[in-house]
């Protein structure tokens, strides 16, 4: 909860330059060849694209599929043994791997010097709904059993909304929540947002791609279960929250509904709108100054929030 007195809803938009749209077209134009012109399949596809997040210096990666779970952890050396991220990757439920994403967990692990664990939750249409949800419960309930007193949470996508919807977990207190971050998070399955259903230039995501997605996922299930949809089911409290996206998403205004509820329920929330930028661009550090930026903050307000 927020002192009183103090604003719960931070709203900041950052502008882009002139020379940093030069590059976001450039790297719109690297996506769409590498789909176009990849032969595997779109999972790999996927992963491939993904995985050209490099992994940080000094990093520590290990491999974890002990039956009860599995993932991997990316981890700075000195890292404390008290505190740990969960990272729950996006790709609209069907798509993404641990693997893969070690490139990007790392940024954050080598921002806040905290072991990262990405998460390995299992994919639909072979495990639909909420097998992905259950999945991420669990692993909370993991880190806990591991040791863990203190976590941060952090997911782009359906990764955001199994981050949110984490929250949901009254059991789950072993391992305190000391801060979210959600990047660019899918939160509403119903598509209500009108972001989604305006003339909103997207050049990642159409409506259609997004549709065709919640229904294999939700396999008949309702779309505004919390658990599925956080923006329908938000926690009494919320540990702080910090939202990432674009203006040039679809999704943009899961973003900004989630926000301004949460802010409604007494969480203190900050809401980062980058213009001119695409879905989950945080991905690109490499190239993209923004990306960059982005990672920082939120690096920042994962380790201004960990409880002495």
């Amino acid at each position: 909860m927020t002192d009183p007195g103090l604003p719960t809803l931070i709203a900041t938009r950052h502008p882009i330059s002139e020379a940093e749209s030069a590059i976001e077209r450039a790297l719109l134009a690297k996506v769409q060849q590498h789909f176009a012109g990849f032969t595997g399949t779109m999972r790999e596809a996927y992963d491939a694209m993904t995985a050209q997040t490099p992994i940080a210096d000094g990093m520590v990666l290990l491999q974890v599929d002990d039956g009860a779970m599995q993932g991997w952890w990316v981890s700075p050396a000195d890292a404390p043994a008290d505190r740990a991220i969960l990272f729950l990757h996006g790709g609209a439920y069907m798509l993404g791997s641990a693997a893969a994403y070690r490139g990007f967990a790392s940024q954050v692990a080598c921002r806040t010097g905290i072991a990262t664990f990405v998460l390995d939750y299992p994919l639909a249409p072979e495990h639909p709904f909420p097998a992905a949800f259950d999945a991420a419960i669990a692993a909370r309930r993991w880190l806990a059993s591991r040791g863990f007193t203190q976590i941060a949470l952090i997911g782009d996508s359906a990764g955001g909304a199994l981050t949110l919807g984490v929250l949901q977990d009254a059991e789950g207190q072993g391992a305190e929540v000391a801060s979210v971050v959600v990047l660019s998070p899918w939160l509403d399955l119903a598509l209500t947002g009108a972001s989604f259903n305006a003339e909103t230039y997207d050049p990642i995501f159409k409506p259609q791609i997004l549709a065709k997605a919640a229904e294999t996922y939700l396999a008949g299930a309702d779309p505004r279960d919390g658990r599925a949809s956080p923006l329908y089911d938000l926690p009494a409290a919320l540990p702080p929250l910090a939202i990432q996206v674009g203006t040039d998403e679809i999704l943009l205004d899961d973003s900004r509904r989630y926000a301004e509820a949460a802010a409604n329920l007494g969480g203190a929330v900050h809401l980062d709108i980058y213009e001119g930028l695409h879905h989950v661009f945080q991905r690109s550090v490499t190239d993209l100054p923004a990306a960059r930026l982005a990672l920082d903050n939120a690096a920042s307000f994962i380790t201004r929030h960990w409880r002495s």
